[in-house]
């Protein structure tokens, strides 16, 4: 169990982290904290001791207990500190392990350290993550925002992140308020093009898998939305099924069963957030005998490996994986150039990659359809 002192020290260092206690600012007398906390003068003592040690606070005689100026501790313009944090919300699995490994490849042969950590897509491993980079002596941040589509408690994170000097960049998604550098696919284009190809192969009644809490998720289905309507196919409410990180391993699956066993005109064709899900739900159709794409045709996203680890080798719309970690890299190196020398020219910019179609055999033809939107 956590001590009463560390949980008020850790506090003081989570404000101190997001800009709430600014440099030279004076903290609460002992009094007011003990009040703030709930706890004794002796345990507030110990952790404003703590902190002093540590040098996040300072003590001037007579007048308090203030906030360090870490800005000056934190600049990283020295040859010798050329340290990158790699925060993404998969490190492991699926895609992430390719897009770290381009982003690595550029770092290491440009004389950078990486160091990666992973959220699981978890805001509170996020902020935890957030305040090692805002404690370390990092040059620049590459990250991946967690939960992209809801707003996020840890803006005051990057905030002082920005305060304090750190370039960073997002990758496949960003956060629109703080109008970050970031690369990221177009995601809607993406989707308007998995359908349309659905579409273009004569099937109007399509089940849509889009994942909800990323940005990602939300834009593939606007444009799932958009080719139905620019081909003037009606979509059933009940063909949209959304999803979030914590029933990812489930729901989607229920639904697939729900929905194929409800009486009436059955699906076709099923449009995926992601290979991933694609190959889950591969199981479910196999569990009801349907065949790909003989019964059903099917479609991913990302072209990940997973496209072709399966009998039903997947038509997907590809991820630039190593390209965009290379770039990413490559973007941050010219973020902290610039940085370090106001005479460079400004060449750090965001990029959006298209999507491109990766045609398999889960997509069977129906019947010849014209449609608005040519791939």
């Amino acid at each position: 169990m956590e001590t009463k002192y560390n949980i008020v020290k850790n506090q003081i260092r989570s404000m101190i982290l997001q800009g709430r206690i600014q440099p030279h600012q004076k903290i609460g007398s002992e009094s007011e904290l003990m009040e703030q906390f709930n706890v004794s003068r002796h345990t507030i003592r110990k952790a404003i001791g703590d902190l002093a040690n540590d040098g996040w606070l300072y003590k001037k005689q007579g007048a308090g207990t203030f906030c360090s100026d870490r800005s000056v501790e934190s600049d990283n313009t020295g040859a010798s500190l050329k340290k990158i944090a790699v925060i993404t919300t998969y490190f492991s699995d699926y895609i992430f392990p390719t897009i770290i490994r381009g982003i690595e490849s550029y770092l290491s042969e440009n004389g950078f350290q990486m160091t990666v950590f992973s959220t699981n897509n978890d805001i509170e491993l996020e902020r935890k993550y957030l305040e090692v980079v805002l404690s370390g002596d990092f040059d620049g941040l590459i990250v991946e925002p967690t939960k992209s589509a809801l707003l996020n408690p840890n803006i005051s994170y990057y905030l002082n992140i920005e305060r304090l000097g750190i370039p960073y960049v997002m990758i496949n998604a960003y956060y629109e308020e703080l109008e970050p550098l970031h690369l990221i696919m177009d995601d809607t284009a993406g989707g308007l093009m998995a359908t349309t190809h659905i579409i273009k192969h004569g099937h109007t009644n399509i089940l849509g898998f889009f994942k909800n809490d990323d940005i990602q998720g939300i834009k593939r289905m606007k444009g799932f939305i958009l080719a139905h309507r620019a081909n003037k196919l009606q979509i059933v409410p009940q063909n949209i099924v959304t999803y979030t990180t914590e029933t990812k391993d489930y729901l989607p699956m229920e639904a697939l069963y729900t929905r194929l066993r409800a009486k009436g005109e059955a699906p076709t064709a099923i449009v995926c957030y992601n290979d991933q899900l694609a190959v889950m739900l591969l199981d479910v159709l196999r569990d009801m005998n349907i065949s790909v794409p003989e019964d059903m045709s099917i479609i991913g996203y990302d072209d990940s490996f997973l496209a072709v680890a399966t009998e039903v080798k997947l038509t997907t719309i590809t991820h630039p994986k190593v390209a965009l970690g290379v770039d990413a890299a490559r973007t941050i190196h010219q973020f902290i150039a610039e940085k370090n020398d106001p005479s460079l020219k400004n060449e750090a910019m965001s990029i959006m990659y298209p999507p491109k179609l990766k045609q398999r055999r889960s997509v069977r033809e129906l019947q010849v359809k014209e449609v608005a939107y040519s791939e």
